[in-house]
């Protein structure tokens, strides 16, 4: 027979894990294993006819909530033109209301429900091999003469070592994030996630885990995201694996994990220090600072020592901080949210991510829903709507500032001004985005989508339609903020040319000189002035934009070169270095 374990990701980038440990679980006793991902993305008669011309014979698709009313779609209409087909659906989306989903969908034959590797293996034996009996395998909903049977639950794998490693071939993944976990389950109960339903965290061995690490740091992955739930949770566990990736490294890799910032001790924060810049991104989810959030949805974080944590971590400089809030959550109303959001936003991480919450399947937010008044989308991904505490309004005004977020500070293109402007005209930034959003949708911004170059203009407009005072000074900030984002080319019609007497042979002069080039160039060492010049860039502005920042008083005009450099090896940290030079 031939098998087919497909899904649909939400993006290219993405890849899946599931599959991939499911094939290798099953391998060594199956041929004619295949994998194939999509997403969503895809036109679906494209995908049906991929899967269709391949003529397999079973074909197994992982569900999550962004792909399962695609996946359905596929599936019913793969039974239409091939009514021998066997379908198999597995994963978070369908596991919790197995009969729900094969008494709604009757095209679906089989639904592997929880951790699927050993479920999915007795499955295969019993339809390839003709070995076992269906009633007696655990994990697994069915149809049996048109009922629908869901068996036993299957126990939890006690050795993860029993899993393969998935990764023994990388073919296919090139230019995509790689997916690993060091362990299975989470130790906290948090009530919106479906981490909750399973009890307990367990872990590959150490050995194992730096057998695993040292295959991807040797095959020169550039990025390698831990989907552990909470990576810190065994402080032993974390930091043997982070020291042994510190040990491996090889320059170029960067790993990503998902942490609780307040389970970070001095021994974690002192290590930390002193690894290199880009080799770990730490996730950490806040998702409120309101305490009697934090308490109803039972998230044991204790949001002053995460802030001490998350501080001491920024001043490092060499770990991405990506922190997490959740609006829609109970006694959250909008006031209160933006609170969240302005006690985060002072944490100034390198990524502030508003997400809504999403009613899952099975979690206890869900389960009580009317407790607080939820009402939230009947279709994946069951976003909220409203609740007692919230209404849609407010959710839209959040929806708004939420985007003001990820193009005005999550870009990073606009950082120095964004931080002048909060600094000297709003008492919170939460005031500063909501106003932003305010002005972004009366003017029909929302409508479409705009050029990078649009989006400095929206903003000069909206500082000089509130009357802010020191407009050239922030005119020559914005036009730090677009130079240090963009190399070469000519300066928007917005910004003032700063002209200085021969400035081009100036310019080529400071690349001539040796000590110039060793105090800010140091890599550029031998090479001439002219092949520099295509890599930098020289900029005089009316003022020194580094006195500017947090200034509220006056400032003497003081023509000022910056030298701009655009060769960074990491632009999570920047897509630029600057200097302010002598030319």
């Amino acid at each position: 027979m031939k098998i087919l374990l497909t899904t649909l990701n939400s993006k290219f980038i993405h890849s899946s894990l599931a599959i991939r440990y499911l094939k290798k679980y099953c391998e060594s006793d199956f041929e004619n294993l295949y994998i194939e991902e999509y997403t969503i993305n895809n036109d679906l008669d494209y995908i049906l006819a991929e899967i269709y011309k391949k003529h397999y014979d079973i074909v197994c698709f992982s569900c999550y909530i962004w792909n399962i009313s695609e996946t359905l779609e596929i599936a019913k209409n793969l039974k239409k033109i091939n009514k021998d087909i066997k379908i198999i659906l597995g994963g978070p989306e369908v596991s919790y209301d197995s009969h729900e989903v094969l008494e709604h969908n009757s095209y679906i034959d089989f639904i592997v429900y929880g951790e699927g590797e050993v479920t999915f293996k007795e499955l295969l034996n019993l339809l390839v091999k003709g070995r076992g009996n269906l009633c007696e395998i655990k994990g697994l909903a069915y149809r049996n003469n048109g009922r629908i049977c869901v068996n036993e639950e299957r126990p939890l794998i006690k050795n993860l070592d029993d899993i393969p490693f998935p990764y023994d071939d990388l073919k296919g993944l090139e230019n995509r994030i790689i997916y690993y976990e060091s362990s299975r389950g989470c130790p906290f109960n948090c009530q919106y996630c479906l981490s909750s339903t399973i009890r307990g965290v367990r872990f590959f061995s150490i050995d194992r885990v730096k057998k695993d690490l040292k295959f991807f740091v040797d095959a020169n992955v550039k990025q390698v995201k831990f989907v552990d739930r909470t990576f810190n949770a065994n402080k032993k566990h974390c930091m043997e694996i982070m020291k042994y990736l510190n040990e491996i490294d090889n320059g170029k890799i960067n790993f990503h994990f998902e942490i609780t910032a307040s389970l970070l001790d001095n021994e974690i924060l002192d290590f930390l220090k002193n690894v290199r810049k880009g080799l770990f991104q730490f996730e950490i989810g806040v998702q409120s600072t309101n305490h009697k959030t934090i308490k109803e949805i039972k998230r044991t974080v204790n949001f002053n020592k995460l802030k001490i944590a998350c501080e001491r971590l920024k001043s490092f400089g060499n770990i991405h901080l990506h922190l997490d809030l959740i609006a829609g959550l109970p006694y959250e109303n909008y006031k209160s949210f933006l609170n969240s959001f302005d006690e985060v936003y002072n944490l100034k991480p390198d990524k502030l991510q508003l997400g809504f919450l999403k009613l899952l399947k099975g979690s206890g937010i869900r389960l009580n829903r009317e407790k607080y008044g939820y009402i939230y989308k009947d279709r994946p991904p069951y976003e909220v709507l409203q609740n007692d505490f919230i209404n849609y309004s407010e959710i839209l005004n959040l929806k708004m500032i939420e985007e003001m977020v990820e193009i005005y500070y999550n870009s990073h293109d606009f950082e120095f001004s964004i931080n002048f402007i909060v600094n000297n005209y709003f008492k919170r930034p939460s005031l500063f985005f909501e106003s932003l959003a305010k002005y972004w949708e009366n003017n029909g911004y929302h409508h479409i989508s705009h050029k990078k170059e649009k989006l400095y203009e929206i903003l000069l407009d909206f500082y000089k339609n509130n009357n802010f005072d020191k407009e050239e000074f922030f005119r020559e900030i914005l036009k730090f903020d677009y130079i240090r984002n963009k190399r070469g080319g000519n300066l928007l019609e917005i910004f003032d040319k700063v002209e200085i007497d021969d400035f081009k042979n100036r310019c080529h002069e400071f690349l001539q000189n040796k000590q110039n080039i060793e105090k800010y160039l140091p890599k550029y060492k031998g090479m001439t002035a002219k092949k520099i010049i295509k890599k930098v860039h020289f900029e005089p502005f009316k003022y020194d934009i580094f006195k500017l920042q947090g200034e509220k008083n006056l400032i003497e005009k003081s023509i000022t070169v910056f030298l701009f450099d655009y060769d960074v090896e990491n632009k999570d940290f920047g897509k630029s270095k600057y200097y302010k030079v002598n030319i």
